[in-house]
């Protein structure tokens, strides 16, 4: 297979993903073709990743993900002149019980790979100390192996001549050294997060990120260090949730795995999207309606008011499946209620009542067992997911979907939500984004 690098870091904040981008760009130029992958079930960066490289990202996942699905999707790399693959957190960060492969952390992708692994380092505040943390990391786990280190946010030449002393005491090859540029980082906003769509200098701040790679690190260097032990494998077989599949897709409505919607095509599934922002109803001969995650709560005034989106859905759902995740799942209840407190009513194929105004965390990978089936998946299916939103219930009287727990096998009260319409579609709807079958 492809050659391969995991990018990784001792934190999240060190600037990972701004090195991930400008690497991926600055290859670019130099006319390499790179494949990106994203460790864990982070669904921001890989359209970022997208945007650097022209290529799809895909999330690895270890904790939800067997070997076999892991091999299959690191396969679309084959044919590319290397693999870039972002960590998540901290390299050895995950968590306590182990799910299909490992515990999510990048290590464990890294190990599973054969991928080197290079190190995001943030110099800021610390000189030789920084070798310390790198060689603490090099030597924490057997299996793991870290080819070099980039050094980010360095202050001046003498704060990099001390970091280059400490690396060379500890054996460990400094592959770059990037000063601090406020004018690549990245922004945050709602929930933290801010989607690639969002940024109207993308493409300027992709640029400029390049530009730092191309002069601070040491590029040739870099691509000598991939490695990978992984065989060919053929792609995951992947169940779509029907033949013709309507799928929202805006702002509001902008999550699904990538590798999902790659296997639907596979699959053979034709995926019609729709926009609900723009007040469209999906397709009337689709077979089932998927609405994904996203942002309702910023567009519940707009989403109220799309009378055609909400009758047609709910002239589809009388008849056929609909099935939502996260945000797609608030947008078939009752009512959202915004920050402000503000109630918008929703399309109604749920009782559900959620509200932003009454923030909480939920966080955290998700296996469910279901109670009744969901579109491409029968009752009695272990499906393995993640959760990430703030919002509370303030109602759910309908039929729990299906028994969830986290990943330590603790029950979760987000059970998902089903219902019957009186023409004999079911709705369905849960608080977790679909990963993988769990076997």
């Amino acid at each position: 297979m492809t050659p391969g690098l995991l990018i990784a870091a001792p934190a999240s904040g060190t600037g990972k993903t701004t090195v991930m981008l400008g690497l991926l760009a600055a290859l670019r130029t130099r006319g390499l073709v790179v494949q990106p992958f994203k460790n864990g079930p982070d669904y921001i960066d890989p359209a970022f990743h997208g945007a650097a490289s022209g290529r799809a990202s895909l999330n690895l996942d270890t904790w939800a993900m067997g070997p076999a699905m892991l091999a299959g999707l690191a396969g679309v790399a084959e044919g590319c002149d290397l693999v870039l693959a972002e960590g998540s957190m901290g390299l050895f960060d995950g968590v306590a019980v182990k799910g299909a492969t490992g515990n999510g952390a990048a290590a464990d992708l890294a190990v599973l790979m054969g991928w080197p692994v290079v190190l995001v380092i943030d110099a800021s505040g610390q000189a030789q100390t920084a070798a310390a943390v790198a060689q603490g990391l090099a030597r924490f786990r057997p299996g793991i192996t870290v080819a070099g280190v980039i050094l980010n946010r360095v202050a001046s030449p003498r704060h990099e001549a001390l970091i280059r002393a400490g690396m060379d005491e500890a054996g460990l090859q400094v592959l770059g050294a990037l000063p601090k540029r406020a004018s690549i980082a990245m922004p945050e906003r709602h929930l933290g997060l801010v989607q690639a769509e969002e940024l109207p200098a993308l493409a300027e701040m992709i640029a400029a990120a390049g530009a730092l790679m191309a002069e601070g690190v040491d590029l040739d260097a870099l691509i000598a260090c991939a490695a990978t032990r992984a065989a060919p494998a053929p792609a995951p077989r992947i169940t779509p949730p029907g033949q013709r599949i309507a799928l929202a897709r805006d702002a509001a409505f902008s999550f699904v795995y990538p590798h999902l919607l790659q296997g639907w095509h596979r699959a053979g599934a034709e995926i019609l999207p729709f926009s609900p922002l723009a007040d469209e109803a999906p397709a009337p001969n689709a077979d089932c309606c998927w609405l994904p995650g996203g942002y309702p709560e910023l567009h519940g005034g707009r989403l109220s008011n799309a009378d055609r989106f909400r009758a047609g859905l709910g002239a589809f759902a009388m008849s056929k499946p609909v099935h939502g995740e996260c945000g797609g799942y608030m947008a078939m209840g009752e009512a959202l209620v915004d920050k402000d407190g503000h109630r918008h009513r929703m399309a109604g194929l749920l009782g559900l009542v959620t509200s932003f105004a009454q923030r909480k965390m939920h966080l955290g990978y998700r296996l469910a067992r279901l109670g009744h089936g969901v579109p491409g998946h029968a009752a009695g299916s272990r499906l393995a997911g993640h959760e990430f939103h703030y919002s509370t219930i303030l109602d759910q009287p309908d039929a729990p979907l299906a028994e969830v727990t986290d990943a330590t096998g603790a029950l979760v009260p987000e059970t998902g939500s089903t219902r019957r319409q009186a023409g004999g579609g079911v709705s369905t709807g849960t608080f977790f984004h679909l990963i993988a079958e769990a076997s």
